[in-house]
């Protein structure tokens, strides 16, 4: 008698919010805002973590594929190269009421897909994402706070800061291109803010970010820190952290958002290697 093997459990596939671009704006060079909404915010996942981020997904408007997207069936039918791609986006801000959320997006002339997308919206075009997920929030027992991020990381630091109790304090170091690229913060004022510029220098070939956490002032207390940027800078923010600071690994939200000279792919998919790890396991 023989008895029947059962197939594997497969994950029911996560649910796709379709919205409408409402309207867009350039808060910096290389920063573009994209406001969303419509009816498919139902379909938004809820989630209370201050660094919400979403999956988006962009198809070549060419093969006229209409979303939700089937990723299953067009991953059978269509070639990689065809397929609705991924691209991993912190929210910048959400309104359920209003039924309304903001992305902001790096933009670098005609570099990578969901940047030239961003600069060339206009409203009525589709948003479509997944999620959102998210992990941290501010820690609100926490003596002070430090956030120490690259442009990709500006919308999780700027949401962060936004959370934060109108008396915390700390120190906030960004990196950006130029003095063009400052954005208003409404952050607490006992939070210093550390504007770096790499003045020409290409984002994600410097070593500014963690210069400057090793050299600024090192408030006493527990800090609580959120630290997210490139890969390389992040782990040379990790050895000033960690080796340096002598940080437990629970005061501190560290990772890569990117990696410099790889597409996001391969990021990705490096993500899981070795090569591409941070914190050690």
């Amino acid at each position: 008698m023989s008895s029947a093997v059962p197939e594997p459990s497969r994950k029911p596939p996560r649910p796709q919010a379709v919205l409408a671009v409402l309207e867009t704006h350039r808060l910096s060079p290389h920063l573009v805002r994209v406001v969303a909404g419509g009816p498919g915010f139902e379909d938004l996942q809820e989630c209370d973590a201050t660094d919400r981020y979403a999956k988006l997904l962009f198809a070549k408007p060419e093969l006229g594929l209409v979303p939700p997207y089937d990723l299953a069936a067009l991953k059978q039918d269509l070639p990689s190269g065809d397929r609705p791609v991924k691209r991993t986006y912190t929210i910048r801000w959400l309104d359920r009421a209003a039924r309304r959320l903001a992305i902001d997006f790096v933009v670098h002339g005609d570099a990578g897909i969901a940047g030239p997308w961003a600069a060339a919206a206009v409203p009525g075009d589709t948003l479509v994402l997944m999620g959102p997920s998210g992990k941290w929030s501010p820690d609100p027992t926490a003596d002070w706070h430090l956030f120490v991020g690259d442009e990709s990381a500006l919308p999780a630091i700027a949401a962060g800061i936004e959370a934060l109790h109108p008396a915390a304090v700390g120190h906030a170091y960004l990196e950006v291109d130029s003095a063009a690229g400052i954005i208003p913060l409404d952050a607490p004022p006992g939070l210093e803010l550390h504007w770096l510029h790499r003045d020409g220098q290409v984002a994600g070939t410097t070593t500014l970010l963690a210069d400057a956490v090793a050299a600024g002032p090192w408030p006493g207390g527990r800090v609580d820190a959120f630290v997210h940027g490139e890969r390389g800078a992040m782990k040379a923010l990790r050895d000033v952290l960690f080796r340096d600071k002598g940080l437990a690994r629970s005061q501190v939200s560290l990772s890569g958002y990117w990696a410099y000279g790889r597409e996001e792919d391969t990021f990705q998919a490096e993500k899981r290697e070795p090569i591409g790890q941070i914190l050690d396991d």
